[in-house]
């Protein structure tokens, strides 16, 4: 893939390519990621038996092995770069200062989609109290954005075939987008 690159500014690096087909966004990088490098790396995140499962990938990958996703059109970034070992440790001036480096990552790889992986960055780049799950009325940098639920282990309202059904329909929609 052309255009690859390696964020500098984060012990974590975005995995991004243009004109992907999906990038991924998470909140942020949680401690074990940063410390490794490797985005989802944590023992209880789902994210990569997810996507999997869900027919992104044809085989579930490894997170030390996380830039073979590149091969499959699908990128990963987060919206704030500060690794913490919780989100919610994260001050809402983090998620605004953030915003408009993010935007612009976005326009300057033109995914397709956009995907963000729980509520709580959408709602804060978009300024939105109210967050639905799945696709929005608005577009992000041309990419069409989709709200998914977080894969993390600490997320436990949503069990492995009910995070699997709801990436499958973001799947779908990449699929029938042209």
């Amino acid at each position: 893939m052309h255009g690859e690159a390696e964020g500098t500014s984060t012990a974590l690096p975005d995995l991004m390519a243009t004109q992907l087909a999906v990038v991924f966004c998470g909140i942020n990088p949680g401690l074990m990621a940063a410390a490794t490098g490797h985005h989802f790396v944590g023992p209880t995140n789902r994210f990569w038996r997810v996507i999997h499962l869900a027919g992104f990938t044809p085989d579930e990958i490894r997170p030390e092995d996380d830039r073979q996703i590149l091969r499959y059109h699908c990128g990963l970034t987060t919206v704030v770069s500060r690794p913490t070992a919780s989100a919610d440790q994260l001050a809402p001036e983090e998620f605004a200062s953030a915003a408009a480096e993010f935007r612009r990552k976005i326009e300057h790889y033109a995914p397709r989609f956009v995907a963000f992986l729980g509520k709580a960055a959408y709602a804060a780049l978009s300024g939105r109290r109210e967050v639905s799950w799945g696709r929005q009325a608005d577009l992000m940098g041309g990419a069409i954005v989709w709200v998914l639920p977080n894969p993390s282990g600490r997320n436990r309202s949503f069990r492995l075939d009910r995070l699997v059904a709801t990436y499958q329909q973001l799947r779908l929609a990449v699929s029938a987008a042209p």
